[in-house]
């Protein structure tokens, strides 16, 4: 008899414009996971609240970000995609879990020191006790694997620490899930700061997966280059060609040894441009696709629909579980 498919969940907050960076760095590589895996994409909407959101904005990347998935590839019939707020499960998970986590171990997180010194005006108990919604979120559907940046990785263990918390008092009831850290595809570096991932939240230096061609085109020629003149890649001496250089490859398929050939004796004017091209063809089909199915309300509602019965029917399965076991009355 098979084994079942090692199940992922991973949510992702609609709290700015999908990026090149996420693109060629983690979403590209979700599609290679849905062969393998079981996989739930939730657009984590009750997470994104825990610092203040413009409601008309946030309901539109909710649902703008679920768009721009499906053109990426990911397909809605292969993965479980939903929106976080359609399933309740989630923050009825999480208050159980919040008896079950202490103090202590909340105002360890290394994310909520730093949120707080970000939003030091506005430090909510959401802030605090997010990574228990976190853990309700990859509890819930018994995920094994979660992909995580070395940034989250705190929150997964944390995760398994309540979960083997509650195992131990009420016997196995959730699987231990570990972090899934994915073959990583290209680590994309701001354009006007090498030294920094691009970010969203460095908007100056970061290229929108929706942007304009020309808007594209622009960011490269103003990208952060040096005082040399030769295309290769050294990290080191030469951060910024070496992240435009990456860029090209990722974009292009080409290996390092084949783009620093392209561009051998051409010069940044000729380069810069050059990478900016093989972006925009590389998003045309994205973009278009995703205007093309962000103009088709009722199909996009149909997948957030459908994604939310089927993850409804998991999540009952585990919260039924646990409301028995903590001593709450059958409904």
């Amino acid at each position: 008899m098979d084994e079942r498919k090692k199940r992922i969940f991973s949510g992702i907050q609609p709290s700015g414009e999908l990026t090149l960076g996420s693109y060629m760095g983690a979403i590209k590589n979700w599609v290679a996971l849905q062969e393998e895996y079981d996989c739930l994409y939730c657009i984590v909407d009750m997470h994104a609240i825990t610092v203040r959101q413009d409601p008309a904005l946030l309901r539109r990347r909710s649902v703008n970000q679920l768009a721009q998935y499906i053109a990426c590839g990911l397909d809605p019939e292969k993965n479980i995609m939903f929106i976080q707020s359609h399933v309740p499960q989630h923050a009825e998970l999480a208050w159980v879990l919040g008896c079950y986590t202490q103090f202590g171990e909340l105002s360890r997180m290394t994310q909520f020191k730093m949120k707080s010194q970000q939003h030091a005006d506005n430090i909510t108990a959401g802030l605090f006790t997010y990574p228990v919604l976190m853990a309700a979120d990859i509890l819930l559907y018994q995920a094994d694997l979660v992909p995580v940046g070395e940034d989250q990785r705190q929150h997964v263990e944390l995760t398994r620490d309540i979960a083997q918390r509650f195992n131990g008092v009420y016997s196995d009831t959730f699987t231990l899930p570990e972090a899934f850290i994915p073959k990583m595809g290209a680590r994309v570096m701001s354009l006007d700061d090498p030294s920094t991932k691009m970010s969203k939240s460095l908007p100056d230096g970061c290229v929108n997966l929706m942007d304009a061609p020309e808007v594209i085109m622009k960011k490269f020629k103003r990208a952060v280059t040096d005082c040399d003149t030769a295309v290769k890649f050294d990290k080191e001496n030469k951060p910024g060609i070496s992240n435009l250089l990456t860029i090209y490859c990722a974009a292009t398929g080409k290996t390092m040894d084949q783009a620093e050939q392209d561009f051998a004796g051409q010069g940044y004017g000729v380069f810069k441009p050059a990478v900016g091209e093989a972006v925009v063809e590389l998003l045309r089909p994205i973009r278009e696709e995703s205007e093309r199915i962000m103009a088709d309300k009722a199909y996009l509602e149909s997948v957030y629909r459908t994604g939310a019965e089927r993850a409804s029917y998991l999540a009952n399965k585990t919260l039924s579980k646990v409301y028995r076991k903590v001593g709450f009355v059958g409904r």
